[in-house]
């Protein structure tokens, strides 16, 4: 048996409208499910959480939402960070610690550890697209975040505190850890303030850009 094609929903509306017309009941309202149209993409959580270059980031959770990393923040790390190394033919390409010339080599905004494009770890010769340089930072940020809000937990934290303690974890890693955090959470803030100046070593030896970034984060900190 060959059955009919079910009705268009627009049309499938008015059916049900004329029914409970007819029927004296008030007229059903009318659904998202029944005004979309089939292939039209309905604005979730994951689905508008996206990276200017129009990347996907990872759906956020309670926590990240409300411990997010502000625009000053992201600032700070895309001008320490930058995106280095651009081929000629538009591609990424990674490079290695400038502390110790070789591991931890890096790609992107600073992207370090798991290739999750091709496999394996970012090393010598891992090249990737400007799109999965922006979509790694995006994800790297939104876990960051959720590390420095769990660290620090319910301590009162300005955003420029909170934006400068993503951007040192970012480099650093050393949030669970640091005396940095400590001080802050014992609302020892000029304390703190201090901390970000010790960490300016990469391989035993004080960097110049280590030095600048640490001034910055200090600065964003107090602010």
């Amino acid at each position: 048996m060959i059955n009919a094609p079910a009705p268009d929903r627009p049309l499938l509306v008015l059916l049900r409208r004329l029914i409970a017309w007819l029927a004296g009941e008030p007229a059903p309202a009318s659904t998202s499910a029944d005004t979309a149209a089939p292939d039209e993409p309905g604005c979730s959580a994951h689905d508008s959480a996206t990276s200017s270059s129009g990347s996907t980031q990872i759906p956020a959770t309670a926590e990240q939402s409300a411990r997010a990393i502000g625009p000053r923040g992201l600032a700070l790390i895309k001008r320490f960070e930058g995106c280095a190394r651009v081929r000629g033919d538009g591609l990424i390409e990674a490079y290695p610690d400038p502390g110790t010339g070789a591991e931890p080599w890096t790609i992107g905004w600073g992207a370090t550890g798991a290739d999750r494009f091709s496999g394996g770890r970012i090393r010598a010769g891992t090249v990737w697209t400007q799109s999965q340089c922006d979509a790694r930072l995006a994800e790297d940020l939104a876990r960051y975040a959720a590390e420095v809000a769990r660290a620090i937990g319910q301590t009162p934290t300005s955003q420029g505190q909170f934006d400068a303690l993503v951007s040192f974890h970012y480099n650093t890693g050393a949030i669970a850890r640091a005396t940095l955090t400590r001080k802050h959470k014992a609302r020892d803030y000029a304390g703190a303030a201090a901390e970000f100046a010790r960490w300016n070593k990469a391989g035993g030896r004080v960097l110049r850009g280590l030095t600048r970034r640490r001034a910055a984060e200090a600065e964003l900190y107090q602010s």
